[in-house]
């Protein structure tokens, strides 16, 4: 059977805000772990549009696409292209699952909710001529998982290739959030086997691994047994967690120890009665600073994540976030007008409130507002979004961020990586367009090990008598 597995471009890369280096940075592995379970005999092609160009002229067997809401457009037109070809399309993914009845329309088969469970029935059942129009995801494990088809991804595209996700969903249920209707609304958060997730990074070639999981952190037992796992193995890590995950005693230390040096976390507003507005409980009471003081005392940089335009906020809400994400150091930082995703609570909400402008999902980008703003107009929320990007990456902000740092080599790492994340654009535009941002790996290997020892290198040194990063050539 020939199998053709698409990722589409989001809508974002027609758009003068496109950044090529955000999707070149690691591979999403969702189509290749479903690539796991064909067979030996099938052919399998996997492309992802956001860093090569679709091949059209062919004629796949069976086509499968994962579709996020600003991809749908684009999916559903290449859903369409393929179907008149004779192929039989496939769509799944966060908004087949968000709007099944609108992605019926443009497949053969649709998939609600993760695949672990559904895509092996649905081969089993294609094998046999009698494929079902819709599956719906009931089994919520991810033992006896086969190996992610890494043999399909092509490496040479991607910033940092070993990209690996070993857990599914998050704890907690945050009313704007598109994965909590995915994964069951909080109660959909599993991990896999520590043993398993340790023999899949032992596979990984190379030092540097992104993991790529909505919470690492998640689930405290797994994590601390993971992070005793990978020690000594020299490994250079970023991923994602909370401010309660990061607060919490002896967890972070583990995950430094071993190659933690860049955490995601979403702060997302300063504003406690916004957080309650949206259910971010795990935020409340929380303090912001000394969770991002724990991370810098480690060595982690931050990447803080926030987002503007809640009922509760004003158009003095820019100007407060920015200024305290560079008095506090954060290193680099994501902002976001929120957006109400079909199929989360906030949707629904706004939505019975008459408050939705519209259902063009490619504006649905956290970049655009679709709903009736409270406190400020729409142009004032998508004006104060811009100017927040530009007044938090300007040089004199980087080097203030910077200044908040107790060593010259903790200044020289914030500069180099905020810098080298927003202010060198057209570089990061030509290596890509050159086919060769692999080549730029062992410097941002370089940035996250902070240009000499590390804090939890020496502390791991102690214990071990090693320091990590001396086992493991570069990749």
């Amino acid at each position: 059977m020939r199998v053709k597995m698409v990722l589409p471009a989001l809508t974002e890369a027609l758009s003068p805000y496109f950044r090529p280096i955000k999707y070149s940075l690691f591979p999403p592995l969702g189509l290749a772990t479903l690539a796991g379970y064909l067979g030996p005999d099938d052919q399998v092609e996997l492309q992802d549009e956001h860093v090569e160009k679709l091949i059209l002229d062919d004629t796949p067997d069976l086509v499968v696409i994962q579709v996020y809401i600003t991809s749908a457009s684009r999916a559903y037109r290449l859903a369409d292209h393929y179907r008149k070809r004779g192929a039989h399309v496939c769509l799944g993914g966060l908004h087949v699952t968000s709007l099944p009845e609108e992605a019926a329309r443009h497949a053969d088969t649709i998939f609600r909710g993760p695949g672990e469970d559904t895509w092996p029935a649905f081969l089993a059942d294609l094998r046999a001529g009698r494929p079902r129009a819709r599956y719906e995801s009931r089994v919520r494990t991810l033992e006896g998982l086969p190996p992610v088809r890494r043999d399909l991804i092509k490496r040479h595209l991607y910033l940092v290739p070993n990209s690996i996700v070993v857990s599914r969903g998050c704890p907690h249920v945050c009313d704007f959030c598109y994965k909590v209707a995915f994964f069951d609304g909080g109660r959909g958060f599993y991990t896999q086997k520590v043993d398993a997730a340790l023999a899949e990074i032992e596979r990984l070639p190379g030092r540097h691994l992104y993991f790529l999981d909505d919470h690492l952190l998640g689930d405290a037992r797994f994590a601390a047994a993971l992070f005793a796992g990978m020690r000594g193995m020299g490994r250079l890590w970023q991923a994602a967690g909370t401010v309660s995950s990061v607060l919490r005693p002896r967890l972070l230390e583990s995950a430094a120890a071993c190659g933690l040096r860049s955490l995601f976390v979403g702060f997302e507003t300063l504003n406690p009665e916004a957080l309650r507005a949206q259910r971010k409980a795990q935020n409340l009471h929380r303090d912001y600073g000394a969770a991002i003081r724990r991370l810098h005392d480690l060595g982690v940089m931050v990447n803080g994540s926030f987002v503007f335009g809640m009922d509760e906020d004003d158009d003095s809400v820019f100007d407060r976030t920015v200024e305290w994400a560079i008095e506090n150091g954060v290193e680099t930082a994501t902002f976001h007008v929120l957006t109400p995703y079909p199929g989360t609570a906030l949707f629904q909400r706004m939505e019975a409130e008459g408050r939705i402008l519209h259902r063009n999902w490619d504006l649905y980008d956290t970049r655009h507002v679709v709903f009736r703003t409270r406190r400020m107009t729409a142009e004032t929320l998508e004006s104060g979004y811009r100017r927040a990007y530009r007044d938090f990456y300007r040089w004199r902000a980087i080097f203030r961020g910077a200044r908040t740092k107790d060593t010259a080599g903790g200044r020289l790492r914030h500069v180099a990586y905020a810098g080298g994340w927003r202010k060198f654009e057209p570089l990061w535009d030509l290596v890509i367009k050159s086919r060769r941002v692999c080549r730029l790996r062992p410097v941002l290997e370089s940035v996250l090990s902070g240009f000499g020892r590390h804090p939890a290198d020496e502390r791991g040194s102690a214990k071990t008598g090693r320091g990590e990063g001396t086992e493991r050539d570069v990749a």
